[in-house]
């Protein structure tokens, strides 16, 4: 049993372990406390997203969806490898699963089969949500693979855990099938691996991540006739929120279609007259979150 670590701290033993860490909106306060309790923690349980591309999975897992509200994890880790933050506190990952997987996580004994679903997991568990198809087809990169691997090695350490108290969700919760297309006794034998040292050091300066989303360009870039990879990557959250108004599309060149999109975004965010007149400001660009073109 232990304490949970605080949101500075993850970050900063993440980073340590070598990670490039993106912290997403207002995470370090995102959670279910007001559900139920967070903590005693036992343990990490690895998750397959069943999405793909790297925006619309951390944005599933940190709003959430009809009858299951975010954040649905702690982190995502993208194909990248990259560790994007979304939760701090308890949060809907893990769910009901069996009293007797926990009890040996906590003594990081081996597991049992799970039959039963008589425990509250999303007390006990930090989450990790890989994107992944989750089709047994769907790649894992080795970058992805490694990533998981030092996310959990860094929490066990920071806790002193083994790597018997990383577990899967499909050893958790009977039904479940995730993570699929690596076996989590494989996973296991890397993260002691390196616990015991075996893996090489982190750089101890890594370098300093590309943000996850564009940068607000000025309101002056949209305009007719203006051509830009970012546009084409607006129109695609857009749509995404509801607020495509294309017929065709959308492409790079900005265009009526592209600025009736951004006012009903605007007017999404109950915004009214001038700005809400379709061009984007950087309040509403930022909320959209325009991942990098």
């Amino acid at each position: 049993m232990a304490k949970p670590i605080s949101a500075s701290k993850l970050v900063e033993i993440l980073r340590a372990e070598g990670l490039t860490v993106h912290e997403v909106r207002n995470w370090r306060s995102h959670n279910r406390n007001t559900k139920g309790p967070w903590g005693p923690v036992n343990g990490v349980m690895i998750h397959h997203t069943v999405t793909s591309g790297t925006a619309a999975s951390v944005n599933i897992c940190y709003n959430g969806y009809s009858g299951l509200p975010g954040p649905l994890c702690h982190g995502v880790i993208d194909k990248k490898g990259h560790i994007h933050l979304v939760g701090n506190g308890r949060a809907n990952h893990a769910g009901l699963g069996d009293s007797d997987v926990l009890r040996a996580v906590v003594n990081e004994a081996k597991l049992p089969h799970d039959n039963e679903a008589d425990t509250d997991g999303n007390r006990h568990f930090y989450g990790f949500e890989c994107v992944n198809l989750g089709d047994g087809k769907d790649p894992w990169p080795e970058v992805q693979k490694e990533a998981i691997e030092k996310v959990a090695a860094a929490i066990c350490r920071h806790h002193g855990w083994s790597e018997r108290s990383v577990i899967g969700h499909k050893e958790w919760q009977p039904g479940k099938t995730d993570p699929r297309g690596f076996t989590m006794d494989g996973m296991r034998k890397r993260i002691a691996d390196r616990l015991g040292g075996k893996a090489q050091p982190p750089d101890p300066k890594p370098t300093p991540s590309k943000p996850s989303y564009e940068p607000f360009p000025g309101s002056g870039f949209f305009h007719v006739g203006q051509k830009s990879p970012v546009i084409t990557a607006m129109g695609r959250r857009l749509v995404a929120e509801g607020c495509g108004r294309y017929e065709e599309g959308p492409g790079p060149e900005w265009t009526e279609a592209d600025r009736l999109s951004y006012q009903a975004w605007q007017q999404k965010l109950r915004f009214k007259g001038k700005d809400a007149d379709g061009i984007p400001g950087k309040v509403s660009w930022d909320k959209l979150m325009v991942p990098n073109s």
